[in-house]
């Protein structure tokens, strides 16, 4: 437990330290089909530019993550999907939260640690991956040099 906790703290300081990363967002996944395959649909939401870039935005824009969900080839039920942004309910059953609050998702989104939870809904797999944001700085930074 120890060494895992290690390795985590080690990782998370990877991502913070990102050329031109200003946020760090965990992505957890929750009722995939297995875990493998929440850990696919995480990481297809973590590794997704327009993602990424819309956390350095400061955009609350659940349709992306969605999108990232469907791109990760695992098995998801649009009208199943449920996503949070930090404690703010975006998303339920699919469809824009019924309480969903412009205001509140936004200011989660200008934290610099960002929780993003997805439920699929169909059935007990889970997975916690992480990432940090796409920012232009670190366009700049990567497009500037040569090797």
């Amino acid at each position: 437990a120890a060494l895992n906790d290690l390795l985590r703290d080690l990782a998370l300081q990877v991502v913070r330290d990102g050329e031109g990363a200003r946020k760090m967002v965990a992505v957890t996944v929750e009722g995939a089909e297995t875990d493998a395959a929440a850990k696919r649909i995480g990481l297809s939401i973590a590794n997704s530019p327009l993602v990424k870039t819309a956390v350095a935005g400061e955009d609350a824009n659940w349709g992306r993550v969605v999108m990232a969900v469907g791109k990760s080839g695992e098995m998801a039920d649009r009208d199943r999907l449920a996503i949070w942004f930090g404690e703010i309910r975006v998303a339920v059953d699919g469809e824009r939260d019924p309480d969903y609050s412009e205001a509140a998702a936004s200011a989660v989104m200008k934290e610099q640690d960002i929780a993003i939870r997805v439920e699929i809904g169909l059935g007990s797999g889970c997975a916690t991956v992480y990432t940090c944001d796409l920012t232009k700085e670190y366009v700049e930074i990567n497009g500037d040099y040569r090797s």
